[in-house]
């Protein structure tokens, strides 16, 4: 889990810094015609880090359902493929 944390942490501030690098000379027609706007667009990286909340949202509601499907697994004793494909029926069904 932290591993997937480090690894998304990495990508968006490479991401970040890539689009950061690409905007550092703005052409001076654009400064002089782009309209002044009240709303920003939500920018690449803002979406990405709400739909990150969401997962994590989803996920902790989620948790308890895993850990009972879990427990049936290991109640029934199965292993390898067999194991994955209960828990996503388990969890899709509770």
């Amino acid at each position: 889990m932290l591993r997937t944390a480090v690894c998304l942490a990495a990508m968006l501030l490479s991401v970040s810094l890539h689009t950061a690098s690409a905007q550092t000379t703005p052409a001076p027609a654009q400064a002089t015609t782009a309209p002044a706007s009240s709303e920003a667009k939500p920018t690449r990286l803002k979406l990405t880090m709400e739909k990150l909340k969401q997962m994590k949202a989803r996920w902790s509601a989620n948790r308890p359902k895993l850990k009972a499907c879990r427990a049936e697994v290991k109640a029934k004793g199965l292993i390898g493929d067999d194991r994955w494909f209960y828990i996503e029926d388990c969890r899709s069904r509770s």
